[in-house]
């Protein structure tokens, strides 16, 4: 299972196709208050478009309410993606972590030091770019990150083939 966690994320299109990500993945998607829109924002509903019903979506008041749902969950490590220090994503191996969270910032400020010390230096990642550049688009990392480790866990759940509009099945925690 991948967990994707969204910290005090700001802008709702972002938010929206990081929804749509999750729910064609099947990562649950880990939002952390405050948000910098409603839920029920139309930009978000739009980036996501009718995949809300399709995700599972958890929305914590705080870092540490963030925190003991993973646990909860079962998850083995907590990544933090930054461009602080950090090692780059591709040297990790995550074939041998079947519940692995990853963490990312708001889009204005990124990760606070808080929560990536918490986190620990060990498990902060980074996405190669130029020196000159500052950061990605938080929907694109989320993507780039999440399908590297579905890609190093061998894809699991994924059959081959899409099953369209009509056969989908809406999420079912149970």
């Amino acid at each position: 299972m991948i967990h994707v966690v969204l910290v005090e994320p700001k802008m709702p299109s972002n938010t929206g196709n990081t929804i749509r990500l999750c729910a064609n993945t099947g990562a649950t998607l880990h939002l952390v208050e405050p948000l910098g829109f409603e839920l029920e924002d139309k930009k978000l509903r739009r980036a996501g478009l009718d995949y809300h019903e399709w995700a599972n979506v958890k929305v914590h008041a705080n870092w540490q309410d963030a925190q003991d749902s993973l646990s909860q969950s079962g998850v083995q490590r907590i990544v933090a993606l930054t461009t602080k220090l950090s090692k780059p994503l591709y040297d990790e191996d995550f074939t041998q972590v079947a519940n692995i969270a990853l963490v990312f910032g708001s889009e204005t400020a990124g990760l606070p030091e808080p929560i990536r010390a918490a986190i620990g230096q060990d498990n902060w990642l980074r996405l190669p770019m130029l020196p000159t550049s500052r950061s990605l688009n938080l929907s694109n990392s989320v993507a780039i990150t999440l399908f590297e480790v579905w890609r190093q866990q061998g894809f699991g759940g994924d059959t081959g083939h899409s099953i369209g509009y009509d056969n989908l099945v809406p999420y079912d925690p149970k």
